[in-house]
């Protein structure tokens, strides 16, 4: 069947920003473009990279552009669709080109983002509204990852020279204010004072790791001590002796190191990694890859951004010692997109490190060959599942995969595939500089090596945490200098909006794989957030049902309505308003988690309950009527 695209043509500056990802327009022939079949379809991986080219330069997706765009890459127009409209960040309708995404999710809510959501409301209309004549607004969103410096914003404008930036500590006064300097008609200077300013928004005394310089540190030993963006300075403090060293060894005892060191994958499921290359290396069918997973979507976790902006040539060793071993020949880092100063700084190392020959043809003159690729996300929690993230660097709805197959035998473009996040790849260049026994010998006999946990809420000094595997869930809290003002913890949110909270009786717990599973919890993705007495749980618990029904794909039946059924459940128990008694509601939400957790496709649907069951079942939460 012959797909035409009718309709206005894109403008100008539409095409302009078209053509800096694909290329020039081709010759057509009678009306149709030159290129065709398989040579046509392995353009559609720039389908993701062309909608946020648009979107930066024009601050919006026409359909005249959309137009355009299927045309380029031969795309059929329903399908260009359904990936720019599954993208919360991606916009097709006209939007200002100057937006602040306001954060009010958990870590925000439990540091003043409600007030500050309706303060925003009642001094600029509801979120959308037009300022400044048209030319900025504002918007409520998910987590940003800036957990740490809650409440938080994401400033974006749209132009010839686009910006992004992250803002902690927000107030009303410091969103109105932004809206209001970006909208005016010489943003440009204003554009190069932020972007000048890079880190330097945190107010003075506020850092992202509160122990950097301390001795004894591995994972944040550099953090706060050496400039990021220089190379030199990276390897004189010991980086890249771990790629030297398996470059020395060869692919296979790179694998067994890693193997000896026990090391599981740091994103959650907790997967031994030497297996995950094992296998990969084993495979027959070429290429392969290797994707760095970097879109941390989680609620409450930042330890992958802070590692990407403070430690950028650690990831990029990680990466390419895990490609090494499993035989990779192209890397993709998957940067979530609400992470531009990420985005920018990682962009910055790969350069350098190839011009080094640290990446690229010849890798220390070993004739290794590696690419590393950044490709960005577009808003979207389900792409941190690795099938729907491959699927989005395929140009397709980030949509997560029937498995099996396993990403070890069929994976991003269909090839075998080495999926890791960004923690367990920095862990790599200390397993092989020290030795995979030396780094067994850390933590514990199940939970090997450093852990870093994402600490945020009511503690005094939130941030990112090293410790060894072994501390308890007491001495990581009081690190950060305990609850904020002396106040008294109501609970504690272990894994983010997928894990489980727990009381303040539980401080004795181990933070190790097998301590949080002995007592009914999880580490997940490291999130430790603490609430406190004035905190109101059950708004905290109605946000996060709420996000479980925005985040999820709607692919599969029993997350999509599931989710929503939840969120309604809740509300009911909220206000008082039942079906039923408590007793009732209460066996149906059961019924709904289980059955979300049975028969859904992927991870986001068999946890969408799980923090929301255990604080009813641990804490009570909604056992009594509720406030009208």
């Amino acid at each position: 069947m012959d797909l035409h695209v009718v309709g206005p043509l894109a403008s100008p500056v539409e095409r302009a920003a078209i053509e800096s990802v694909t290329g020039p327009r081709e010759p057509t022939l009678g009306g149709h473009a030159a290129r065709g079949g398989h040579e046509a379809r392995d353009r559609r991986h720039l389908l993701l990279p062309t909608l946020h080219a648009v979107q930066s330069r024009v601050g919006w997706i026409s359909q005249p552009a959309l137009n355009e765009i299927c045309r380029r890459l031969s795309v059929p127009p329903a399908e260009a669709y359904g990936v720019a409209s599954f993208y919360a960040l991606l916009a097709l309708q006209p939007r200002p080109p100057v937006v602040v995404h306001v954060c009010d999710d958990i870590a925000c809510l439990a540091r003043g983002a409600g007030p500050l959501c309706r303060d925003l409301e009642a001094a600029l209309g509801p979120p959308g509204t037009p300022k400044h004549d048209g030319l900025a607004t504002w918007l409520r969103s998910p987590c940003l990852g800036l957990c740490e410096q809650a409440p938080a914003a994401l400033v974006s404008t749209a132009g010839v020279a686009p910006m992004h930036r992250t803002i902690g500590h927000v107030d009303l006064d410091a969103i109105a204010g932004a809206l209001a300097t970006f909208a005016q008609a010489d943003a440009s200077a204003a554009i190069d004072d932020a972007n000048a300013s890079g880190h330097d928004h945190l107010p003075a005394g506020k850092v992202v790791a509160p122990q950097a310089g301390q001795v004894g540190l591995r994972l944040l030993a550099r953090i706060g001590t050496i400039d990021p963006t220089d190379l030199a300075a990276y390897r004189a403090s010991g980086g890249y002796h771990g790629l030297e060293r398996a470059l020395a060894l060869g692919a296979q005892a790179t694998v067994d190191e890693v193997l000896a060191s026990k090391l599981v994958g740091r994103g959650g499921a907790a997967f031994p990694t030497g297996r995950k290359w094992a296998a990969v290396a084993g495979q027959s069918a070429t290429p392969h890859y290797l994707v760095c997973n970097a879109d941390e979507s989680e609620p409450g976790t930042f330890k992958d951004r802070i590692l990407m902006e403070r430690d950028p040539f650690a990831v990029i060793e990680g990466m390419t010692i895990a490609a090494f071993a499993a035989g990779c020949e192209r890397g993709y880092l998957y940067i979530r997109g609400e992470y531009p100063d990420a985005e920018a700084t990682m962009t910055r190392a790969v350069e350098q490190a190839t011009a080094a020959t640290l990446v690229g043809s010849d890798i220390l003159g070993s004739g290794f060959a590696f690419d590393i690729e950044i490709r960005r996300g577009a808003g979207a929690y389900i792409c941190g599942e690795e099938t729907a993230l491959f699927n989005s660097i395929e140009g397709k709805r980030g949509e997560p995969r029937n498995k099996p197959p396993f990403p070890v035998e069929v994976g991003l473009f269909g090839k075998p595939t080495v999926v890791n996040n960004v923690e367990t790849l920095a862990n790599v260049p200390l397993i092989l500089r020290d030795g995979g026994e030396a780094f067994a010998h850390i933590g514990t006999e199940g939970s090997t090596g450093p852990k870093l946990f994402c600490l945020s809420g009511n503690v005094a000094r939130p941030g990112l945490y090293e410790v060894d595997f072994g501390a308890t869930l007491g001495d990581l809290i009081d690190l950060a200098g305990g609850v904020e003002g002396g106040r008294s913890t109501q609970a504690i949110l272990l894994g983010g909006a997928a894990g489980v909270f727990v009381g303040p009786d539980q401080l004795d717990m181990p933070l190790t794989f097998e301590g949080t599973r002995a007592a009914g919890a999880t580490l997940g993705s490291g999130v430790v957030m603490v609430f406190d007495e004035t905190v109101d749980l059950p708004a905290i618990l109605l946000r996060i049902a709420r996000f479980f029904r925005d985040e999820s794909c709607g692919q599969c039946v029993p997350c999509r309505v599931g989710t929503v059924r939840q969120e309604e459940l809740l509300h009911r128990l909220a206000t008082n308003r039942l079906n039923g008694t408590r007793d009732d509601e209460t066996r149906l939400f059961n019924e709904i988690a289980q059955a979300m957790r049975d028969a859904s496709i992927c991870g986001l649907g068999q946890t969408a309950a799980a923090a929301i069951g255990s604080a009813m079942t641990n804490l009570g939460t909604f056992a009594a009527p509720g406030r009208p």
